[in-house]
């Protein structure tokens, strides 16, 4: 995959799921950017790991950033 293919990561869902897309693709639910990392590494992103998940403008986050997974102890998004 060229890294020039728009990734998506949508808000999460009420288990702490992000639904993941990369060029209108959906490659599966991510639980945490380490998923992502693998995600985009099955892809062709072959140096993918959590610190590049975070740091790449590659990914386009919905819902909240790459800190942002399921709920806290209150019901609202962390």
């Amino acid at each position: 995959m060229a890294s020039e293919k728009p990734v998506v990561v949508y808000p999460p869902a009420a288990d702490g799921g992000r639904r993941v897309r990369v060029d209108g693709q959906f490659l599966g639910i991510a639980y945490g950017p380490l998923d992502i990392a693998e995600f985009l590494r099955r892809a062709g992103i072959e140096d993918a790991d959590e610190a590049y998940v975070a740091a790449t403008r590659l990914i386009e986050w919905r819902g909240g950033g790459p800190e942002a997974w399921g709920t806290d102890q209150d019901g609202d998004f962390a």
